[in-house]
Parts: C-alpha cells; structure tokens; sequence
C-alpha cells in the first residue's frame, strides 16, 4: 500500500437520549441539546476502534483523525478520541450548520471532507439521537466513493483495497471494495478501547482557535500555542466553500411535524415458572394475539 494512509473517522456528540425528560425538543421540533447531556455517539466509538485496528494493520503508516460537526462544546469527543488513539481532529462549526437534518449534515461534510481528501472515512452505523443511518452513505454519495455499510470487522487490508466483513440480518458477508471509500460501522464491532493514560496527559490541552482565545492566559492556552499537535482544527461554513442554501434548516427538507411523549405501561402481568407446561401456555397465548407468528 502507499506510504501514508489518511484515516477520517466521522464522529458526533449526542444528547444522552438515556435521560429524556420533558424539554428535550424545542417548540420548532429540535433537539433542545442544552436540556440533556452530551456524550460521544456510541457507534462512533466502534468506527473510531475500527479506524485505529485498520492503522495498525498499516504498520503504523497510516494516520486517524476525526471530523465532527457541531457546537464549540463537540471538541470534548476529539480530545477523547485522541486520548483513545486518534492523532487529531477538526471541527466544523458554525450557526450556519444548526438545525441541520440528514441531508444537511452530510453535506457540510461532504464539503469538509473534499478540502481534507482521505483515502478512508469510518462512520457509526447511525447516532443515538436520530437512528436514520442516512449520514454515511449519504456522504459516500455526495462523494462519489463506494461504501460499504453495517461492517463489523476488517479482515484484510490489500494495497488498493479493504476486505470487510458486514453483518445482515441473518448473517454475515465478506466483501473487497477498492479505496478511496466510506466504511460505516455496526454496534456489533468490537468495543473502543479505553482512554489511555499517557495520552490522556499529552493531550489533555489540546484546543480548539476558539477555545483558545475565550481564555488566552490559560495554562492549557498557553500550551497549545506553543505546541501545534495540541491545536485542533476548527473551520466555519467558509473554510469548506458550501453553498449556504443547503446548510442547516434552510438545507433541511425534513422537518418534525408532531411530538408525542409515549410511556408504556404493564397493564397485565403474568408469573411463570420454568415449567413445560407455563411455556407452552405462554406461546399459545402470543401466536393468538399475534405477538408470534
């Protein structure tokens, strides 16, 4: 393979949809994200693992960095990511990007992603927060690459190729897609690894150029001015030359027309001992109502 391999992981920070309460959605239909709090999307973390094995399996000739959309605040996931093993990250920001659908996101990324030109970007299966898995073949698309979706393991990496193993819904494949191409990541690949100590002290300051300059004195500032491996990217709407009618709510066809808060509530309950008998009473009563079958 060629010398360097330039590794994209496509990451977000989601509202920890674990802890919903009553004002989580705006009036217009939006995530209310200051109402909940905020954590790194958990597939996100599978693709991230993912990025980091495929640049082992490079020997080390490969770089991983990881692309995020979102609030000034969204800088927290990079510095995690490279506290796991990532070698740095960028940032797209702006009031520009909010309100942002599907459509939308992958476009600004898509953007990004032509000015940063990777030979690979992983991405979560889908994120916690909207469940569409639209995003990264949605970019796949906006870029003309192949894609490969619901991969659960990496099996060969070739000179021009990749050879993955994806799960299905009754099993599993094995599929070679040439590079440059997008890789989505299922639930069901291995778990990210944990931050590491070490990185964690290295990394510990890096900044954003706008988290650097609200507090220019600070020691962490002071650092990251001082050192460019602590500097993270950040780029506004500008810097990846989108054309702003398709950025955020104007660029977001799909729109929430209704809200409604479900609670489910056992009206009937049933104690069952491991009997055959209980069993099998059981199963009658399901395929009846339709449950089974």
């Amino acid at each position: 393979m060629k010398k360097q391999l330039n590794i994209v992981v496509l990451a977000k920070q989601v509202p920890d949809t674990r802890n919903v309460g009553k004002d989580a959605m705006t009036p217009e239909g939006t995530v209310n994200r200051s109402a909940l709090p905020a954590i790194f999307n958990p597939e996100d973390l599978n693709a991230l693992e993912m990025a980091l094995r495929i640049r082992e399996m490079a020997g080390g000739e490969a770089t991983v960095r990881v692309l995020s959309m979102g609030p000034a605040r969204a800088a927290d996931i990079i510095r995690d990511a490279m506290f796991r093993g990532a070698d740095g990250g960028y940032l797209l920001s702006g009031r520009e990007f909010a309100g942002s659908d599907t459509l939308a996101t992958s476009y600004a990324l898509s953007c990004a992603l032509r000015r940063i030109a990777p030979d690979l970007i992983v991405a979560g299966r889908q994120a916690i927060d909207g469940d569409t898995a639209q995003v990264g073949p949605q970019v796949a698309e906006k870029l003309g690459l192949p894609q490969v979706t619901y991969a659960e393991e990496v099996v060969e990496l070739k000179e021009r190729s990749l050879v993955v193993r994806r799960r299905l819904d009754h099993g599993a494949e094995v599929v070679e897609s040439p590079i440059p191409m997008v890789l989505t990541v299922n639930g069901s690949a291995p778990e990210c690894r944990p931050c590491n100590a070490k990185r964690v002290m290295k990394y510990k300051c890096a900044l954003t150029p706008s988290e650097m300059t609200a507090a220019p004195d600070s020691p962490a500032a002071k650092r990251a001015a001082e050192r460019e491996y602590l500097r993270i990217v950040e780029w506004a709407a500008a810097d990846v030359d989108p054309d702003p009618q398709q950025l955020g709510l104007t660029g977001s066809p799909t729109k929430v027309k209704k809200i409604e808060n479900v609670v489910f509530q056992a009206k009937e309950a049933k104690k069952l001992t491991a009997a055959d008998g209980d069993i099998e009473t059981l199963m009658v009563e399901l395929i009846a109502s339709h449950t089974l079958g």
